[in-house]
């Protein structure tokens, strides 16, 4: 699940080497990121621990391969006895311990699964302990996805470590399509960059007088009708019923507020949840 570990380790490892460590889990094979500095712990929160071992051998490689070539084995075993025992869940995975402490099988179920059975049949196939992993959809993407619409890969498997919440509002703020086909990922949910430009964005339309508002310039009077958040302008409409595109800067003073942001705040809270797209 490309999980973050802050590890204890003899020596100093160089970034991007392979390693063997040992996690709560067992061995297992690990990318070496960074030094663990204070600021790089910090932004991690509760990291599990764990030793280094050493840098992979060409033996470990040899025993990775081994380990990916069982797995698919397991993979297919396990479908067939889900099958027989007319389970109602997708298996998405299987990940084979490196120190074959343990076969971790992931999958995806509506309501809670009765596994025990299954268990006992897997444990005396595989001789190891066998442990239940139920993810969801935004998790499967993390593991088996490949490219985004943008063309590049999918973040959840590459550089995101933590899942970031996203809502409607998000996508609304920054004037994105609002047609589900378009803003999911491929998980089915909304966009993990929708999230990212987010902040910025809120930043941005604080020093904007609100929607609504009564505002005077150098044409005169008018009414703030929308935003164009990261150009930092207006669309206002005049007295004399004119709608002109003026620069935030050219707003002389504001005469009234308008409550009416505080209303889209609160209605977009309701179109909060990052499932629409489902």
């Amino acid at each position: 699940m490309r999980t973050l570990h802050v590890m204890q380790a003899r020596r100093t490892y160089q970034r991007g080497q392979t390693v063997i460590a040992r996690t709560p889990r067992g061995l297992e094979v690990g990318e070496v990121l960074t030094e663990a500095s204070p600021a790089a712990v910090d932004s991690i929160k509760d990291p599990p621990g764990g030793s280094i071992q050493r840098v992979v051998t060409p033996e470990d490689q040899v025993e990775i391969a081994r380990l990916a070539q069982m797995a698919r084995k397991e993979f297919t075993r396990c479908q067939e006895v889900v099958r027989e025992m007319n389970l109602e869940m997708d298996l998405i995975d299987i990940e084979h311990i490196y120190g074959s402490e343990r076969v971790v099988i992931y999958y995806l179920a509506e309501q809670r699964i009765d596994f025990r059975e299954l268990v006992k049949r897997l444990a005396a196939d595989f001789q190891t302990r066998i442990e239940m992993r139920q993810i969801g959809v935004r998790d499967e993407a993390k593991l088996l996805a490949d490219y985004g619409d943008c063309g590049k890969p999918v973040c959840c498997n590459t550089h995101l470590h933590q899942m970031p919440p996203v809502s409607m509002k998000m996508a609304k703020m920054q004037k994105a399509t609002l047609d589900p086909n378009k803003i999911s990922g491929r998980c089915g949910r909304l966009k993990c960059c929708l999230r990212y430009e987010y902040d910025t964005y809120e930043e941005l339309r604080v020093q904007l007088p609100p929607i609504g508002s009564d505002i005077v310039t150098h044409e005169g009077r008018a009414k703030v009708t929308g935003h164009e958040i990261l150009a930092q302008q207006l669309i206002v409409q005049t007295e004399d019923n004119r709608r002109l595109l003026i620069e935030a800067h050219e707003v002389l003073s504001v005469i009234r507020k308008s409550s009416g942001r505080q209303r889209m705040d609160s209605s977009d809270e309701d179109d909060s949840s990052d499932e629409l797209s489902e």
